[in-house]
């Protein structure tokens, strides 16, 4: 299946598509959004990705409170898990500049909507939807993006392949437009992340899912993981996008910086064009390779007309000589005549052989 976002095709015969999720990475600035979108649009990505949430509608104060502490990645955070999401939300009166911005760099602009009524608002702005990890399990709101009828990108980290299986079930009922992302949920930015990436998920996504859109939605730095997944079948990679690692707040660490992600573009395409096809053939730029490091048969002396060929007469020598006797058909030319005087040296022909 082809998924369209514009004037951009995505499928497995099309290029990669490139996602910077900005996330949490405006810290607060619209300014500073505007600018990331300009820098990941000159970085190499095609789309734009930010997140609409609420922090009563996503997060329980009460339930991270009377957790046995912070944990995971939360753990550095010197606010509380409510206060963290208060200051990382993007007011809904950004939608309309952002998506603008978006245009006017010519970058697709979408974003994932965490509660029902950011599903609805982003609804006019939007040309797909993304759910992330964590709402694998929801299936309401899963089936209330997919029931928009656009492109809908879902990531899967931290679930099962039962959850996946159901969530892709579900979604499939309303929208064939499905981009099965394969996503390892850690926010740590340590270097043990990737022994858990799994990247062979994609080979299990691609035979029990066979008519989606395979993706990668990761977050550590690395260029192998994204040229693996490419290699797999991913044609949509997400990464998280920010000027600067060393800024402070909660998607800086494990992000992208604009030098590292135009490298991960510029090699993906190079592997793309080596990836090719998948039909074996004498490539283009072979051709007077197959001559100059192939053999022929040969006349390893002066051979008279008439005389009857035996192995010891020829030789396997190149270049091999187009319209030559080629080595696999030695066997054929055993036991033949030759027709004509032959130098030593001189390629055979069956011209030049009879019975």
């Amino acid at each position: 299946m082809d998924i369209k976002i514009g004037n951009r095709l995505i499928s497995p015969a099309h290029p990669t598509y490139f996602i910077a999720d900005i996330a949490a990475n405006h810290d607060g600035d619209l300014e500073r959004a505007k600018m990331l979108i300009r820098l990941a649009k000159e970085a190499g990505a095609e789309a734009a990705k930010f997140q609409n949430f609420c922090a009563p509608k996503i997060v329980s104060d009460y339930g991270f409170k009377h957790m046995d502490g912070q944990v995971n990645h939360q753990a550095k955070w010197k606010k509380s898990v409510f206060e963290v999401y208060q200051g990382a939300s993007i007011p809904f009166e950004w939608t309309l500049t952002l998506a603008e911005e978006c245009k006017e760099v010519g970058i697709d602009y979408f974003s994932s909507p965490y509660d029902f009524e950011a599903i609805d608002w982003l609804d006019s702005y939007v040309e797909m939807y993304k759910a992330g990890s964590g709402e694998i399990d929801w299936i309401e709101a899963l089936e209330r993006m997919a029931a928009k009828g656009k492109p809908f990108f879902v990531a899967t980290g931290a679930a099962t392949i039962g959850e996946v299986q159901r969530a892709v079930h579900a979604i499939l009922k309303i929208n064939k437009q499905l981009v099965l992302m394969q996503c390892n949920t850690n926010y740590t930015a340590s270097p043990q992340n990737y022994d858990h990436l799994h990247l062979n998920v994609l080979k299990t996504y691609a035979t029990m899912f066979p008519d989606v859109i395979l993706g990668l939605s990761d977050h550590t730095h690395a260029v192998a993981p994204v040229l693996g997944a490419v290699t797999l079948g991913a044609r949509v990679i997400e990464r998280h996008f920010t000027d600067s690692n060393d800024r402070k707040g909660p998607d800086h660490k494990f992000a992208m910086n604009p030098e590292n992600w135009v490298g991960m573009v510029e090699e993906t395409r190079i592997l793309e064009r080596a990836l090719g096809s998948a039909d074996k053939f004498i490539a283009g730029n072979e051709q007077e390779t197959a001559v100059i490091q192939r053999r022929c048969l040969r006349a390893a002396r002066d051979i008279k007309a008439g005389e009857t060929f035996t192995r010891e007469m020829i030789d396997m020598l190149r270049p091999a000589a187009p319209g030559a006797i080629k080595p696999h058909e030695i066997q054929d030319v055993i036991g033949t005549k030759a027709l004509t005087d032959l130098p030593k040296g001189k390629e055979l022909r069956w011209t030049d052989l009879g019975a």
